[in-house]
Parts: structure tokens; C-alpha cells; sequence
């Protein structure tokens, strides 16, 4: 029987994922007709490395249940799969009972992280809208003055120091996403050339088309390939018009929504340079 004990197990296994940047799938029997091999509300977790926690009777169904937590967990979108156990000879490995069962597998997913690089008023204003949109948010800068609790009491975490001593702290993963506004040039692109070393989902920068040129030149001496490169997010921002450091955070934020959902391509200010360039 699955006892409240093992769902408290199977929560803070969740917690412990999450709190890891990790992906899981979490399925649960909501509606049962009949006598299954098992009982309404079980779950099993299924991780991101394919180990699996809890059971929801075995067999074929679950192994039906683990392949579909593969697709959800890719997707990030819930499904809800319906068997019925009676009808189909191919659940006889030990599951004929008769019944049917309704399973919904939902995503289990980190929180999102906006890793700021820069504490000026345009980001003071993207801090706010992202923390709207469901987005934890770390702000760093060079200068104390502009990374500190004060400035920012919402953040997760302020960084401030040299770049060099930052970036080792900074714990990015697939949920991570990454808006560049320092206080100048040699500061956005020392911190572009380490957010391409990183697996952050989402790499933007505040700037013109001639600057992502520039840059990009930069990079590529560097070694950075056109694979790379066409990571970056830059001019940043749907095109919405906008002017003021609010409108502009609008712009931000919305964009990285898009990529979060895996929305279809929005009219976006990103410009991609070619990669090869004039002498």
C-alpha cells in the first residue's frame, strides 16, 4: 500500500531535486474504476537519470508511465494517460484485474533563476518584472553600492567584486537564465565570454546590433563557435517599442517567457551577425 509515508518520501525527494536544478516527473493515480494492482493517489517519481521512486502497481502500465515521464519532463508539460486494464490483453504481465485507472503525470521543475550581471536601473526594473513573473532573481556588479539588499530586497543573492571572483559562486544550470547590463563594454563582454561556458537556457545582453558585431569578432578569435555565438540574445528584448527602463523590462522579461515555454519565434530585436566578417 502506499502509505502517507512513502508520499512524504517521495515530497522531499522532490524538494532535494528542485533545490538540485534537476528534472523529475511526477505521477499520480486520480481516478480508478474496478480492481487495479494498486489505489487511487499513488505516485512514482521518475528523475531525470531514469531512477524512479514509488510505484503505481508495476508492470506494463508503469512502464508506459516511464516512458511518457520522458516526454513530459522534455516538454515540461503535464499529460494524462488512461488505461484500461480489462480491454487490452498487452497489460496481462500481472495487471489484469478488471479495473481502469486514470494517471496525471505533471513536470517537476526548478524554480527559474535570472542571474542579473549589472545593478543599474535598467536592471533594478527587470528584477521586478521577472519576480512578478515567477523568476528568482541574483544580482551582481563590480560595485557594492549597486548589488546589495537594499537595492535589491527580493534578490536570492547579491554578488559584488571583481567578475573574475563572482563567477565560480554562481550555481547555473539548464534553469538559469542570464541578462547582461553592466556598466560598460569590457564588462558585458568578459561576462558574455564566461556566460557561453555555462549550460544557462536563456543568454542575453543589453546592447545595439554594431555591439553584438563587435563582440562576436571578439569571440570568434577566441575560439567561440557559430554555434555558441548564436546562443546570445542580443539586441535584447521583444519588440515592442519600448524606451523607459520599465518598458524595456517588459521587453526583457517577455522574451525570456517565450524561451521558458518554448513559445513560437515572437517578433524579437535578437540580431544574429553573419559570421564571417569584412576586414
Amino acid at each position: 500500500m502506499f502509505t502517507l509515508r512513502k508520499a512524504m518520501d517521495i515530497y522531499a525527494e522532490i524538494a532535494k531535486l528542485r533545490k538540485e536544478g534537476r528534472r523529475a516527473a511526477l505521477a499520480t493515480i486520480i481516478q480508478v474504476q474496478g480492481s487495479i494492482p494498486s489505489y487511487e493517489s499513488s505516485k512514482i517519481l521518475v528523475r531525470d537519470d531514469g531512477s524512479i521512486a514509488g510505484t503505481v502497481g508495476g508492470g506494463c502500465v508503469e512502464a508506459e508511465v516511464w516512458a511518457v515521464a520522458q516526454d513530459v519532463m522534455r516538454e515540461e508539460k503535464p499529460r494524462r494517460l488512461h488505461f484500461n486494464l480489462d480491454a487490452n490483453p498487452e497489460y496481462d504481465e500481472g495487471l489484469v484485474c478488471g479495473g481502469s485507472l486514470d494517471i496525471f503525470i505533471e513536470p517537476i521543475l526548478s524554480t527559474p533563476t535570472l542571474y542579473l550581471f549589472g545593478g543599474g536601473h535598467v536592471s533594478l526594473s527587470i528584477s521586478k518584472i521577472a519576480s512578478v513573473a515567477g523568476f528568482d532573481f541574483v544580482v551582481s556588479d563590480d560595485r557594492e553600492a549597486f548589488a546589495n539588499k537594499e537595492r535589491f530586497p527580493q534578490a536570492a543573492e547579491t554578488c559584488a567584486g571583481p567578475w573574475e571572483e563572482i563567477f565560480p559562486k554562481l550555481a547555473i544550470n539548464d534553469f538559469s537564465y542570464i541578462v547582461i547590463a553592466t556598466r560598460g563594454h569590457k564588462g558585458d563582454l568578459g561576462c558574455l565570454r564566461w556566460a557561453l561556458t555555462t549550460p544557462a537556457r536563456f543568454i542575453g545582453m543589453i546592447g545595439s546590433k554594431r555591439k553584438l558585431i563587435e563582440f562576436s569578432k571578439a569571440l570568434e578569435r577566441d575560439g567561440i563557435t557559430p554555434a555558441e555565438l548564436a546562443r546570445i540574445h542580443s539586441p535584447l528584448g521583444l519588440d515592442i517599442g519600448a524606451l523607459t527602463p520599465e518598458e524595456i523590462a517588459v521587453s526583457v522579461v517577455a522574451e525570456m517567457i517565450a524561451v521558458r515555454r518554448g513559445a513560437a519565434a515572437a517578433p524579437s530585436l535578437t540580431y544574429k551577425p553573419k559570421l564571417q566578417h569584412a576586414n
